[in-house]
Parts: structure tokens; C-alpha cells; sequence
């Protein structure tokens, strides 16, 4: 049984708030665990992705229980590794899957319910959820935990994200009822941006994109986020300028000593050494 998850809207800073729960954002997939009729594990999107995951299959989670939450593999820190999750998250092989499950398990990271002993309980107080939620999880499984809420401490909390380059951090209002499919402002995420100063080495011409490079000449991925139209026209000038070569779908700029430099923010960066998620902020000088 597939349910439409909640979302959240987002906001740039944290605050404190003793009406509020403040939790750790996980750099992972959001998943959804149903005993409703057997085993049925579903993405945010509805793809269902049971038989990718034997490892979460537990009797322990009673039968009529609809979970909310993030599926993460940890790196030898403990930290999430969201590209070791993507390359585990496309292993559909029925062959494959029952060894990777155990080589590289993911765990199930449960931080509300929708569903407890068949009955639907999103009208129910975000509070009194959590409390549902931990009489349901028991403390010894070995691939499914909960997420612990905080009361208040919104800033402390993502000052630790911060130094510890997490994700982000999740605030939600304690008496906020679950809005099954809805975007709602009764939970906010405040994500942990990096930010740095790149060189525009071009762009994509059939899907819009902007090819990055470091300073050092090393390509930085392709931002598709946040560019407005004036930026646009003006790489668009610039390419006029200092002229360009096409290869195949990609137009490059010259390495000049002017280089045309914008500010960006990004999650992280991935093994390759390209940003992830790169998003325009501004040009620089």
C-alpha cells in the first residue's frame, strides 16, 4: 500500500523552538515501509523496490504498519555516502541482489508513521506519533533505527551538521498532523550548502547546463540549478568574445586569463571530484 509522503519547504537559516522537533536531514533516499498485506517497500515516486532490499524484511515490524523515512548506507566515518547508496539503489538483478544486500545493507531510517495496527494515524500530532513510532521499532534490529528528535536547538544542531559537513537538519512543529502527498511549512529543512568560486568552460546546447572548471583547470560538473535568464545572456555575450569549439553536444570556452567566474553552492563533492548539485548564486569578480 503506497502512500504520498509528506515534503518539506525550505529555508536558509535554523532557529530555535521549544514547539518544535529538530532532527538530522540523511543524504538519502526516501522510502516508505508497508506491512499492510506482506513486505512493500516504495519510493517517494511509487516505484516499488521490495525485492532490492531482503535485508530490511523483519517479523519484528508488526503486520498493518506504514513507516516514513530515508534509506543511507554509512562510509567507514559513519557519515552517509549517497554515491554508495545510488550505486547499490540500481542493483536490480535478482542474481545479484541477494549478495550485495549482504556485502553492502542499507539501513532504514525511520522517522515517522502513517499507518499503526491498520489504522491510519497521520491526524494524529507529530508527538504523538514519535511515541507510536518507538513502541513500534524495536532497539535491537539491525538494519532499521529511528531518527531522534530534538525539542528546540534548531542552531546547535546544524552547527554540529556543519562541522561534521552533514547534510542539513529537519525542523518540524510538534503538533503538525502527517499531510499525506502535501508540501507543507509545519516541516522545514535547512540543507548545509558549501560554497566556492568556479570558471564557466561552456555549456551544454541541447539540455541547458553550464560546464564547470576549477581554477586549477579541472572540470566541476554541470549546474543546471539557479542560473536566471540574465545570467544566461550573459555567457551567451561572452561565448561572442572570446569564441568557442563545439564537440558533439558541448560547446567549450577557451582558457583565457579574463575567464568569465560565477559564486556557487553545492551538497558535496563526489569521488570523481565534481561538485554535486552545483546551483548559481552569483557572478564573481
Amino acid at each position: 500500500m503506497f502512500i504520498s509522503p509528506m515534503l518539506l519547504h525550505k529555508v536558509d537559516t535554523p532557529f530555535d523552538d521549544k514547539d518544535w522537533y529538530s532532527e538530522l536531514k540523511l543524504d538519502g533516499i526516501r522510502f516508505l515501509y508497508s506491512t499492510m498485506s506482506g513486505f512493500n517497500f516504495y519510493t517517494r515516486h511509487k516505484n516499488e523496490v521490495t525485492a532490492r532490499f531482503p535485508e530490511l524484511v523483519t517479523r519484528q515490524i508488526p503486520k498493518g504498519t506504514i513507516l516514513d523515512g530515508e534509506i543511507i548506507i554509512s562510509d567507514k566515518d559513519g557519515k552517509p555516502d549517497f554515491e554508495e547508496l545510488m550505486s547499490r539503489f540500481q542493483v536490480g538483478s535478482p542474481r545479484r541482489i541477494p549478495t550485495i544486500s549482504r556485502v553492502k545493507p542499507v539501513t532504514f531510517c525511520a522517522f515517522d508513521v502513517i499507518y499503526d495496527k491498520g489504522k491510519k494515524v497521520s491526524h494524529l500530532p507529530l508527538s504523538d506519533r514519535k511515541e507510536i513510532l518507538e513502541a513500534i521499532l524495536p532497539k535491537d534490529l539491525p538494519q532499521i533505527t529511528k531518527v531522534l528528535p530534538i525539542e528546540g536547538n534548531g542552531k546547535a544542531l546544524f552547527d554540529l551538521v556543519r562541522q561534521q559537513q552533514l547534510e542539513g537538519i529537519v525542523l518540524k512543529k510538534k503538533d503538525s498532523t502527517y499531510e499525506v502527498g502535501k508540501r507543507s511549512k509545519n516541516w522545514l529543512k535547512v540543507v548545509n550548502y558549501q560554497f566556492t568560486t568556479v570558471e564557466i568552460a561552456g555549456f551544454r546546447k541541447s539540455e541547458f547546463g553550464l560546464l564547470l572548471r576549477f581554477p586549477n583547470g579541472n572540470l566541476a560538473g554541470v549546474m543546471e540549478l539557479g542560473v536566471p535568464v540574465k545570467a544566461r545572456r550573459v555567457v551567451n555575450n561572452y561565448a561572442k568574445i572570446v569564441g568557442f569549439q563545439e564537440v558533439n553536444d558541448y560547446v567549450h570556452f577557451p582558457i583565457v586569463n579574463e575567464a568569465l567566474k560565477c559564486k556557487v553552492k553545492f551538497r558535496s563533492i563526489t569521488k570523481a571530484g565534481y561538485l554535486r548539485l552545483p546551483s548559481f548564486v552569483e557572478f564573481a569578480s
